[in-house]
C-alpha cells in the first residue's frame, strides 16, 4: 500500500467497514503484528505512525484544532524486521473530539483498538499524572464493552482476568515531556516512570479513587509494559505546523533520537497478533475480525472474543479444507504420468501428497471441533485417488490395447489370408503369437491392465487356436489333444497370476487406507498436543500474572485488595489443575473420536472381501 485506507469509517457515530480495506486483507496470508494507536485528538499520533511506517507523511496531520482521522485508518506494508510477516498500522481518531456526540463512540474506538492490535500505543501529552490517568478512562470500561467467554455464568471480575490472553502489550508515549527523568535525586528509565506512576495511592478522593481504577486496569490487562517519552519535536511553531514536510536536520536531534529508539523498539521487539491459545492471526483473518467486532457493536451486543473465535474458525477451517484439497489435485496433476507402472507407484505418490496436503490443513486450522473439517478432507482426498485409480486403469488399458493390436496386426492379416490353415500351420501361428507375447512383454509402463489385457487377447484367439489345430493336417489327434490341454493349462495359469495380482492389489489399497488413517492421527495428535501446550502456557501466564498483581498489592500496603484475589487466584489455580490432569485423556478421547469418524469414511473403500482385515487393522490405532 502506497498510502493508508479507511478500515472503519466512523460517521454520525455509526460504524461502518471499508470494503476495499477487507478485500486488501483478505489477500494476506502472512502473521501480523499490528499497531494501533490511542489518544486525545491533536496530539500526534499520525506522525509517529508514519514515522513507524519509515516515512514523513501518510496517516493525515492537520495543523488545525479540528481532528482530521475519523473511524481507524490502516497502512499495511512488508514488515521491515520479519519478512515473513507484514506490518499493519492502525491509526484512530482523536478521542475526546468537541465535535462528536456520544462519548461511547470513543469507548468502541479504543476497545477496537485494543482487540485488534498485537502492540497497542497510548498517547498523551505532557506528564502521566492524575490527569493524564483519568483521561485514560476507557481502560475501565473494557469489561464493559467486552466478554472473553460467551457463558451467562461469567461474572465481569472472572471474565476480565482472561483479558490478559488475547489483549496487546502496551506501550504509553509521553509526548512533548519537558521533565527530568529523576526520583530522589537518581535518574530513571522512562519504564521506571511508568511503573511508578502506576503504584496506588492511598486515598479516599473519588479523583484518587478513579485514577487508581486505571491504575488497577492498566497493571492487571497489561503485563507486558513499555513508555517513551519524546520532546519537543521543534520549538519553531511554523515547523510545528507543517512538521510532514519538515527536515530531519530541522528537527531536535533528541527528539529525532527518542523517535528512531521507539520505533526500532515497536519493529524489533513487538509479536504477531494471536487470539486465544496461541492462534497466529493473518491478514485475513485480520479482516474476519474486522467484520465481526463493527457488527457486534453496530447490533447493541458485547464482542465476545469466544464466539469471534468460534465463527473465524468455522470459516478459516473450510478455507483449509479447500486449501489443503487444492494443494493435493495440484500435486497428483503434476507428480503422476498416468498410466503408471505399477498400482503402488500411484499409492506412493497419493501418500506423499495426501501427507502434504494434511500439514497444509494442519498449519491453516484450529479449533476444528470433532474433526469436522479433517473428516471432510479425508473424504474429499479419498474419493479423487479414487478417481485417479479409475483413470489410471483406464489409460492402462487403453495403451495396452492400442500396442496390442499393432503388435499383432500381422498376425490378424495372417489370420484373414488363411495362411495358417496349411499343413504346420498351427506350429507357425504359435510361433507368431510368442512373438506377439515377448514384445508386448518389452512394452515400458503398461500399467495395471497389462496381465488383464494380455488375457483378454489370448481368449480371443482361442476359438482361432482350435480351429487351425483342426485343419492342420501334420498334427496326430494326439498332438491335438496335447496342444489344446496346454493352452487350457496356460489359461488357468493366467486367471491364477491375474487373481493374485488382484489379491494384492487389494492389500495395497488396504495398506494404503491404513497409511491414510495413521497419517492423520499422527498429524492430528502433533496439533492438538501443540494446542493443549499452548492452553497450559496461557492459563500459566493468567495464574501467574494475579498472583503477581496480588503480591504487588500486599506490597504497596492494599492488604485488603489482595485478600480479596484469593477466590480469583484459587479458582485459576483449580482450573489449570483440571487441564494437566485431564491432558492425556482430552487428546485419547479426541483421537479415538475423530480416528472413529474417518474409520468410518474410509470403510466403503476397503476391499470387501478384506474389510474385516480392514476394521481390525484401523482399531489397532487407538489401542
Amino acid at each position: 500500500m502506497e498510502a493508508p485506507i479507511c478500515l472503519v469509517e466512523n460517521i454520525n457515530e455509526v460504524m461502518t467497514v471499508n470494503k476495499e480495506a477487507i478485500e486488501i486483507l483478505e489477500k494476506i496470508s502472512q502473521p501480523v503484528v499490528v499497531v494501533a494507536i490511542v489518544g486525545l485528538y491533536r496530539t500526534g499520533k499520525s506522525y509517529l505512525m508514519n514515522r513507524l511506517a519509515g516515512r514523513n507523511c501518510g496517516f493525515p496531520l492537520g495543523s488545525t484544532i479540528q481532528s482530521k482521522t475519523k473511524g481507524i485508518w490502516m497502512w499495511c506494508m512488508p514488515h521491515p524486521v520479519n519478512p515473513d510477516h507484514t506490518l499493519v498500522l492502525l491509526d484512530t481518531e482523536g478521542l475526546g473530539d468537541v465535535e462528536k456526540g456520544d462519548p461511547k463512540n470513543d469507548s468502541w474506538i479504543f476497545a477496537l483498538a485494543i482487540l485488534l492490535s498485537s502492540t497497542f500505543v497510548y498517547n498523551s501529552l505532557g506528564t502521566i499524572n492524575h490527569q493524564a490517568l483519568e483521561q485514560l478512562h476507557y481502560v475501565t470500561e473494557l469489561t464493559e464493552l467486552i466478554k472473553a467467554k460467551s457463558s451467562s455464568n461469567s461474572d465481569g471480575v472472572q471474565d476480565s482476568t482472561e483479558f490478559v490472553s488475547f489483549f496487546p502489550d502496551f506501550i504509553w508515549a509521553v509526548r512533548d515531556f519537558t521533565l527530568q527523568l529523576q526520583c530522589n535525586d537518581n535518574f530513571i528509565t522512562a519504564d521506571q516512570y511508568l511503573e511508578k506512576a502506576l503504584k496506588l495511592i492511598s486515598d479516599d478522593k473519588l479523583s484518587a479513587q478513579a485514577s487508581n481504577s486505571t491504575r488497577e486496569c492498566i497493571r492487571k490487562f497489561f503485563p507486558k509494559r513499555k513508555c517513551f517519552v519524546f520532546g519537543w519535536p521543534t520549538n519553531n511553531n511554523s515547523l510545528l505546523a507543517n512538521i510532514e514536510n519538515v527536515r530531519e536536520d530541522q528537527l531536535d536531534p533528541k527528539f529525532l533520537e527518542q523517535t528512531k529508539t521507539f520505533c526500532s523498539y515497536v519493529l524489533t521487539h513487538e509479536k504477531s497478533k494471536t487470539l486465544r491459545e496461541g492462534i497466529v492471526v493473518t491478514g485475513n483473518r485480520l479482516g474476519a475480525l474486522v467484520e465481526s467486532y463493527v457488527k457486534a457493536i453496530n447490533s447493541g451486543a458485547v464482542p465476545c472474543l469466544e464466539n469471534t473465535v468460534i465463527t473465524l474458525a468455522q470459516r478459516e477451517n473450510a478455507a483449509a479444507m479447500e486449501k489443503a484439497a487444492a494443494h493435493y489435485s495440484e500435486q497428483m496433476a503434476q507428480r503422476l504420468q498416468l498410466p503408471t507402472d505399477t498400482l503402488q507407484e500411484l499409492l506412493d505418490v497419493h501418500a506423499a501428497c495426501e501427507k502434504e496436503a494434511i500439514m497444509v490443513f494442519m498449519e491453516n486450522s484450529f479449533k476444528d471441533e470433532d474433526g469436522k473439517f479433517q473428516k471432510k478432507l479425508v473424504e474429499t482426498i479419498e474419493k479423487e485417488k479414487q478417481d485417479f485409480l479409475l483413470k489410471n486403469e483406464e489409460e492402462s488399458d487403453q495403451y495396452c490395447q492400442k500396442e496390442l493390436t499393432l503388435l499383432s496386426k500381422a498376425l490378424t492379416e495372417s489370420i484373414s489370408a488363411g495362411r495358417f490353415c496349411a499343413p504346420g500351420g498351427h506350429q507357425c501361428y504359435m510361433e507368431m503369437r510368442k512373438k506377439i507375447e515377448e514384445d508386448y512383454c518389452q512394452v515400458p509402463r503398461k500399467g495395471v491392465k497389462a496381465e488383464e489385457v494380455l488375457q483378454k487377447f489370448l481368449q480371443s484367439q482361442a476359438t482361432t487356436e482350435e480351429s487351425i489345430l483342426k485343419s492342420d493336417k501334420e498334427l496326430t489327434k494326439r498332438d491335438r489333444e496335447i496342444a489344446a490341454e496346454k493352452a487350457k493349462k496356460e489359461a488357468a495359469e493366467m486367471d491364477q497370476k491375474i487373481l493374485a495380482a488382484r489379491r494384492q492389489e487389494e492389500m495395497q489399497k488396504l495398506e494404503a487406507l491404513q497409511r491414510t488413517q495413521r497419517e492423520n492421527m499422527e498429524q492430528l495428535k502433533k496439533k492438538l498436543i501443540s494446542e493443549r501446550e499452548n492452553l497450559l502456557k496461557e492459563q500459566k501466564m493468567m495464574l501467574e500474572q494475579q498472583m503477581k498483581i496480588q503480591m504487588e498489592y500486599l506490597k504497596e500496603g492494599f492488604k485488603k485488595k489482595s485478600e480479596e484475589m484469593n477466590d480469583v487466584v484459587k479458582s485459576m489455580n483449580n482450573r489449570l489443575q483440571a487441564v494437566e490432569q485431564d491432558n492425556d485423556s482430552f487428546i485419547t478421547r479426541a483421537l479415538k473420536s475423530v480416528g472413529e469418524g474417518i474409520a468410518a469414511i474410509l470403510d466403503p473403500f476397503v476391499p470387501g472381501k478384506l474389510i474385516g482385515k480392514a476394521l481390525k487393522g484401523i482399531g489397532s490405532l487407538f489401542k
